[in-house]
């Protein structure tokens, strides 16, 4: 069918700013874990309409071809909405979405005709996944026309001829039939809170013993803090983005008076490109996981082989 699967991402960077001297070096060579990666977060506009959206063939833009051609998505990528939370785009940043009269089991399109003007579908070709996606997700359907149609968990997937340019989400909630497609095929949504006190820093990071993992960092509220294989620490770079950083909360920055127990190396904050600051400890970005429900709780541990407690002073805690 042509379409990607095993391609090897470059994860996007998280890059700080260099203001102290030279970290150690990584410790994780060989991991294959996949990030996630992310482009700008897109607007959310209102949008109003029948099933298919008002004025067939109506509106135009690059991303979205109102004659209804259909073109490939090349490689995918996860954006960040404020209120949809992650969505799959193209490989031009244009939102995908998925159409509730359809079916994915099996996949089968119901937009045809002036629909697909004005819904142009997603051609099956050099769609690659986004990092941070399962590749497994990405199938195609042939249609009544014999052309074949990128679908995502089953699901076929299109982009709206009213979005014009990367990262409008315009067709959000169309006839209520219309919705932008999260990473997983399944309607974007954005994620309920984390409960009270997981991923939830509060200003400090101590230490903690437990029977299996021995000394491990913790947040202020007891919850344990992660590092992820992939990234690194000299330069310090974080590859957790998108759908990854809404699993595992990027630990905020803390007052180095209120790390207790660490070894304070290189006690840096990172900048990320998404506008939240990281705490790093030994350089390395640190996290916590929505997984753990309470103090305590270490259900992150050896998550992917690539997710580990850190020690006070900064390494991966790779029991299990």
């Amino acid at each position: 069918m042509g379409i990607k699967r095993g391609t090897t991402l470059a994860a996007v960077a998280v890059v700080v700013a260099l203001t102290a001297t030279a970290c150690g070096g990584s410790d994780s060579a060989g991991d294959t874990a996949k990030p996630a990666g992310a482009v700008a977060a897109p607007s959310q506009a209102p949008s109003s309409g029948d099933g298919y959206g008002d004025g067939y063939g109506s509106g135009s833009g690059s991303g979205a071809d109102a004659a209804g051609d259909a073109k490939p998505a090349g490689q995918l990528a996860i954006a960040q909405d404020e209120k949809l939370g992650s969505v799959l785009a193209d490989s031009a940043g244009f939102t995908l979405y998925r159409f509730d009269k359809d079916t994915a089991k099996p996949s089968k399109s119901s937009c045809d005709g002036d629909c697909a003007k004005v819904w142009p579908v997603v051609a099956a070709g050099d769609a690659t996944a986004a990092a941070g996606m399962d590749p497994a997700l990405l199938g195609e359907v042939v249609r009544t026309d014999g052309s074949k149609q990128l679908t995502v968990a089953g699901w076929p997937v299109y982009r709206y001829s009213k979005d014009t340019k990367a990262g409008d989400t315009n067709g959000q909630g169309v006839g209520g039939t219309w919705f932008a497609a999260a990473p997983d095929g399944k309607k974007a949504a954005k994620a309920a809170p984390a409960p009270a006190g997981a991923g939830q820093a509060s200003g400090a990071l101590t230490v903690a013993k437990d029977p299996k993992l021995g000394d491990h960092i913790v947040d202020g509220n007891g919850m344990t803090v992660y590092r992820f294989k992939p990234d690194t620490a000299w330069p310090m770079v974080s590859k957790c983005e998108g759908a990854c950083v809404a699993k595992w909360p990027v630990v905020p920055p803390v007052d180095q008076a209120n790390a207790k127990g660490i070894i304070q190396k290189n006690y840096l904050v990172l900048d990320r490109p998404d506008g939240k600051k990281q705490q790093t400890v030994n350089c390395w970005p640190v996290y916590t996981f929505t997984g753990d429900k309470k103090a305590g709780d270490t259900n992150g541990q050896g998550v992917g082989g690539t997710w580990y407690a850190v020690a006070p002073d900064g390494k991966l805690i790779t029991v299990q």
